[in-house]
């Protein structure tokens, strides 16, 4: 029985088998164009409201339950599920659309550096 010794000296004595060389990928990739392809979901979020199961089986056509924001205060946009800014509400047409009013979290041109 060959030691390790003798088994790694004859793996060393092997000629090396032809490996092949990647060529670098040319540099057109541009992460940010790829990026612009995905879709999200673009969301504004009016507020919230705590209910216990019981309050919420009452909940009828002509309910009102009171949010956690104030009335006239910036809505916050969120980009599947993640705060990015705020905006308000205005009407487009015959739609209802928003104004941006701030962006601050959302920085695609630092992702693709």
């Amino acid at each position: 029985m060959m030691s390790d010794t003798d088994l790694i000296a004859g793996l060393l004595d092997e000629p090396v088998q032809d490996v092949p060389v990647l060529e670098p990928r040319p540099a057109g990739r541009d992460l940010p164009a790829l990026m612009r392809k995905i879709p999200v979901t673009l969301t504004l979020e009016v507020g919230q409201a705590r209910l216990s199961l019981h309050d919420l089986a009452q909940l009828r056509a002509d309910s009102v339950v009171e949010l956690d924001t104030l009335a006239g205060a910036p809505l916050v946009i969120k980009v599947n599920g993640t705060a990015i800014g705020h905006a308000e509400v205005v009407v487009s047409g015959d739609s209802h659309a928003l104004r941006v009013l701030d962006i601050d979290g959302l920085d695609l041109d630092r992702l693709g550096a």
